[in-house]
């Protein structure tokens, strides 16, 4: 049995859920029921066989929809591994750091391309970093305090999916400096990020090795999924750049949210429209069952 997750950005009415079914009907998919999730919201669809067939056949079908479409018998997670930047923060934390230095602009093309794939992400790391030499420490604080704000609905996100059990890992491309804080701040059991180095009160230029990057995301998941004795099945990925597709692709569930369009080509749910309490709807969690950040 699969299962067809609708959820909405603003509202959906019960005609559109029934104009979904028929669709799924009509491409062979065998529904067999829906239910509210969260009245005008969000709503599973039951249906029988061919899932592929199934998101072809209702994703767009309804504005400021995401449609994610799973197994139903694993559609509850034990383990969530995130990406960070544009993920569970709003921002790009190496740009924003970068507009203390006065070189936001040169920075943030550079990350734009790493993430959408175009450069090898350890190698234009360490460009972006270098660019960096000289900045004062105090600098990271402020672009902390100043410029770094939670993603909406991560914080639910992550205390409802502790609160049931699930393990929670922040994997980050970005730095410690930032990512423990945030990791704090939203819950996280475990984050791993890239350290800059710093000596004097200034960065260097440079990050230790080795770099946290695509890889190290799929191993942390892999490794989580040994250590934890869990079925790869249950297990949860998210992020938006091509670095994160490697954990995307190995998770039981891999997830592109607001993604750039290689991720969201390769995921298999993309999240464009709502924010990240999606991801606990798509679990089969209504909203009266989450844990408010």
């Amino acid at each position: 049995m699969f299962i067809a997750t609708l959820i909405a950005a603003e509202s959906i009415a019960e005609r559109d859920i029934s104009d979904a079914a028929n669709r799924l009907d009509m491409a062979g998919c065998g529904v067999t029921g829906w239910d509210w999730l969260d009245e005008g919201r969000a709503a599973d669809i039951r249906f029988a066989t061919d899932p592929a067939a199934a998101r072809a056949a209702i994703e767009g079908f309804h504005p400021a929809t995401d449609v994610a479409v799973q197994r139903a018998a694993t559609r509850d997670k034990a383990l969530l591994v995130a990406d960070m930047d544009s993920t569970m923060i709003t921002v790009e934390c190496i740009d924003e750091l970068a507009d203390y230095a006065g070189i936001k602009p040169q920075i943030a093309d550079v990350t734009e391309r790493a993430m959408r794939g175009e450069l090898d992400f350890a190698s234009a790391l360490d460009a972006r970093v270098a660019l960096l030499e000289g900045l004062e420490e105090a600098a990271i604080q402020r672009c902390l305090d100043e410029r770094v704000k939670l993603m909406p609905g991560a914080k639910t996100l992550i205390q409802t999916m502790r609160a049931r059990g699930a393990t929670t890992i922040l994997v980050s491309g970005g730095f410690t400096r930032f990512a423990e804080p945030v990791g704090h701040a939203l819950g996280f059991h475990r984050m791993i990020a890239n350290r800059l180095l710093i000596e004097d009160g200034r960065l260097t230029g440079k990050v230790r090795k080795p770099i946290v990057d695509a890889t190290t995301k799929e191993v942390t998941l892999l490794a989580a999924i040994d250590e934890l004795g869990i079925d790869p099945a249950a297990t949860l990925a998210v992020g938006d750049g091509a670095n994160d597709l490697p954990m995307i692709r190995r998770a039981g569930l891999g997830v592109a949210y607001h993604a750039k369009p290689i991720v969201a080509a390769e995921a298999a749910v993309r999240i464009d429209h709502n924010d990240l309490t999606a991801l606990l709807h798509i679990q089969g969690i209504p909203r009266g069952e989450w844990v408010e950040g």
